[in-house]
């Protein structure tokens, strides 16, 4: 009776039919999603994977050399310049999107799409609205933050949100054409077990009043009102995430000298270098593929697959600042067990890396 009773507030009050409005702000949101992803993910992905398929060669260097050797004010901010001149197409479109899913769209509607009964369910329709918009961790958190205050269940947001980075079709084409093929189907298999196990572990455990959605008005909305209501939803996002993004990128710049430097750590701590760079890689922020260069780079040098496959799924999965910027929304205690998983992922990636590499 209890489980019933805590349930009820995830549940619309009154499914009511879509008025003409509520059509207009679906077919905007559309819009948005088909011209903002043929500009900044499909087609530029399709013409660097038609040139990878003619070349195998990736076209640029790891991200953190922007950085420098050394702590640095300059190294940091050449390292926040590059990050963002990668990301800026697929964050405005990630912005843009966000207040159209918080201020266009009806939320008794995205919950029913999204809401299932399920946890698994859930994960799986978050797992599968990730797959065409093909965002980093940093881009997909205003649009996890925006499904989250629209209603929608913690282990489908939580799906939404790594299953962008992991899942990202694209990325998955690059590396079957650039690393070995164990890579490929590593990523696909650890990834699923963190976007849909994970997510749906983690919306099944972790109770709170993060779960309680607000209510909708059953007054239909006027035309006139969705203008004010998308420039102030898209204010909102815009002054909070992007200043806060901005300065966790660039404190990620300044100490990723420290961070990144793993030559030679499976040296010094034999096993433990696996667990040290899952455990780091989790805080590091990378643009979309920016994992690749990096395992090429570090493999040239001798790094083993235990480290490149931890690094694998921890660098695109999660990110400091994409974090921060979801904590409030997904609570705090659900943004943890999620990092906790992928760094567990990660561990689970490099032994079985290192296994297939023994055989």
């Amino acid at each position: 009776m209890s489980d019933t009773v805590r349930a009820q507030p995830l549940e619309a009050p009154h499914r009511r039919r879509l008025t003409p409005v509520d059509w207009i702000g679906l077919g905007v949101l559309v819009l948005f999603l088909v011209v903002g992803l043929s500009w900044s993910k499909w087609m530029p992905y399709w013409d660097k994977a038609w040139t990878l398929s003619q070349t195998s060669v990736w076209d640029g260097s790891p991200l953190f050399e922007a950085a420098g050797e050394t702590f640095s004010l300059s190294g940091a901010w050449d390292f926040t310049l590059v990050y963002f001149t990668a990301v800026w197409k697929a964050l405005l479109v990630a912005l843009v999107v966000a207040a159209a899913i918080d201020a266009l769209v009806p939320r008794d509607w995205l919950r029913r799409v999204m809401n299932r009964r399920s946890h698994t369910s859930q994960s799986l329709v978050g797992a599968a609205m990730s797959l065409p918009s093909m965002m980093c961790t940093c881009c997909a958190a205003p649009v996890t933050a925006g499904l989250r205050g629209s209603g929608v269940r913690r282990s489908a947001a939580l799906a939404y949100w790594v299953g962008n980075p992991l899942l990202n079709p694209a990325v998955l084409i690059f590396l079957a054409l650039i690393l070995p093929w164990q890579f490929v189907l590593t990523r696909l298999v650890v990834g699923l077990l963190i976007v849909v196990g994970a997510s749906a572990l983690i919306g099944r455990w972790i109770k709170g009043r993060a779960e309680v959605v607000p209510e909708q008005s059953l007054e239909p909305t006027r035309f006139s009102a969705l203008p004010v209501r998308y420039l102030r939803s898209l204010s909102k996002f815009t002054l909070i995430l992007v200043p806060e993004h901005l300065a966790l990128v660039f404190i990620v710049g300044l100490i990723s000298p420290w961070l990144s430097g793993v030559y030679g750590l499976e040296a010094q701590v034999g096993g433990f270098a696996v667990l040290i760079a899952a455990l780091v890689g989790t805080l590091l922020v990378i643009p979309t593929g920016g994992e690749i260069p990096i395992i090429l780079a570090l493999s040239a040098v001798g790094v083993g697959a235990g480290v490149t496959g931890a690094l694998l799924i921890v660098l695109p999965a999660l990110s400091i600042p994409s974090m921060v910027m979801v904590g409030k929304s997904l609570g705090w205690r659900t943004t943890t067990a999620m990092g906790t998983a992928v760094a567990l992922g990660g561990v689970l990636s490099g032994a079985v890396l290192v296994l297939g590499s023994c055989g």
